[in-house]
Formats: structure tokens, C-alpha cells, sequence
């Protein structure tokens, strides 16, 4: 019977690796739509979605059966209610992505952020990626220092999104009120990204240690 037990949380790992690995694919992907303006790869995004989202109420079907059934305790409840919570955060984070997508599908042909600002978002994508692969690997690991590291670029995401609106109410700002408004919902989005793959680094570093003080994160459902 543990055996069996042990398999069943085995999966649940892999189930949230693979998530992992999916949103890592919608933030890269979105972000180079975004910088180029490529519909087709937006759309994509948009569409592969759904796996995202399949893919944790498969989890979270499992995590249920594994509660009635299993009535874990201790180590291995702390497992399962984990895995409950860090796949619902996955699926926000591929949200996220989407939404970016969505932003550059509906400025097609243009580019929804001007030209003074693709450098901060080319830094944006660039560390929001960097979370989104720091996370599969430490799903893949538990390396704790790698845990660290995301809370690094989250750092670096919320320095950037500052620097938008030091842009947008600085005195030479000229963009469009459509280009304003996508500016301010692009920082946001990455900039959440950003928090949610801090709150998937925390709920690991609880998972390795049992330490709430130093691992167990605040509750983000705000998209």
C-alpha cells in the first residue's frame, strides 16, 4: 500500500513539472509576440492555454482522491495540500502569459509597446523566462539556492515595473492613451508573474525544510 502511496505522489510531482515546463513555453512565447508582433505564435499561446488549465484539474483530481483515500498525515499531507496550491498558482502564471499574448494579438500589426520602453520589457521577458525555467529545475530539484535565485528576478521584475510608470509620468511621455493603457496592464502582468513564481519558490523551500517562518508564502489569487 505505500508503495502505492509513494507512486501517487511521485505523479503528482511530474504533473506539476510538466505544468511548469508549459507556462516556461507561454512566457517565452508571449513575450516574443509581444516584441514582434507575431499573431500567429500570440495565438498559440492563447490556445495552449487550456492545456494549462487541464492539466491542473487533472492534479487536482488526484490530490482529492489521494485525500479520501489515502487520509494522509504529516509529511505526506503537507505534500498533497502543497501540490493543491502550487498547481492552482501554475495555472494563474499561465493566465498571465495569456494575457500578454492576448495584449500583443489585439495590437496587431503594431507593436503594443513603444519604442521607449522595449528595452524594459525585453528585460521584463527576459527575467520573467529566467522564473519560469528557475522553476521547472527547482520543481526538478528542490535545490534551495535555486529558490533564491527566483526571488532575485522577482526583485529585478518589480524594479522594472517601477521603472514604467517612472516612464509614463515622466514629462516626456508622448505614447498613446491605448499604448498607456497596455503599458500599465503589460508591467502588471509580468510583475505578478514574477510574485507567483516567489510564491511556488516559498511553498518548495517549506516543502524541503518544514519551516514555515522561512518557506510558507502569503496566499496570491489576485490574477
Amino acid at each position: 500500500m505505500r508503495e502505492i502511496f509513494d507512486a501517487e505522489l511521485k505523479a503528482l510531482g511530474e504533473d506539476l513539472q510538466a505544468m511548469s515546463r508549459k507556462v516556461e513555453q507561454a512566457i517565452t512565447s508571449a513575450g516574443i509576440a509581444l516584441a514582434t508582433a507575431d499573431l500567429g505564435l500570440a495565438e498559440q499561446v492563447i490556445v495552449d492555454d487550456l492545456a494549462i488549465d487541464e492539466l491542473e484539474r487533472h492534479l487536482d483530481e488526484r490530490c482529492i482522491h489521494l485525500l479520501a483515500q489515502q487520509q494522509p498525515v504529516a509529511t505526506d499531507l503537507r505534500i498533497v495540500v502543497s501540490a493543491l496550491r502550487m498547481s492552482a498558482t501554475l495555472e494563474r502564471m499561465g493566465d498571465l502569459a495569456r494575457h500578454v499574448a492576448q495584449v500583443a494579438r489585439g495590437r496587431y500589426p503594431r507593436q503594443a509597446v513603444p519604442q521607449s520602453l522595449s528595452g524594459t520589457f525585453a528585460e521584463m521577458h527576459e527575467a520573467a523566462v529566467r522564473v519560469a525555467r528557475r522553476m521547472t529545475t527547482l520543481l526538478e530539484t528542490r535545490d534551495l539556492a535555486v529558490a533564491e535565485s527566483i526571488e532575485s528576478d522577482d526583485d529585478l521584475l518589480d524594479a522594472l515595473h517601477a521603472d514604467t510608470f517612472t516612464a509614463m509620468l515622466g514629462g516626456e511621455w508622448s505614447a498613446t492613451p491605448q499604448q498607456t493603457i497596455d503599458v500599465t496592464l503589460l508591467g502588471r502582468y509580468y510583475e505578478r508573474f514574477g510574485d507567483h513564481g516567489v510564491s511556488i519558490a516559498q511553498r518548495v523551500v517549506y516543502l524541503v525544510t518544514g519551516d514555515l517562518t522561512k518557506g510558507e508564502p502569503t496566499n496570491l489569487r489576485a490574477h
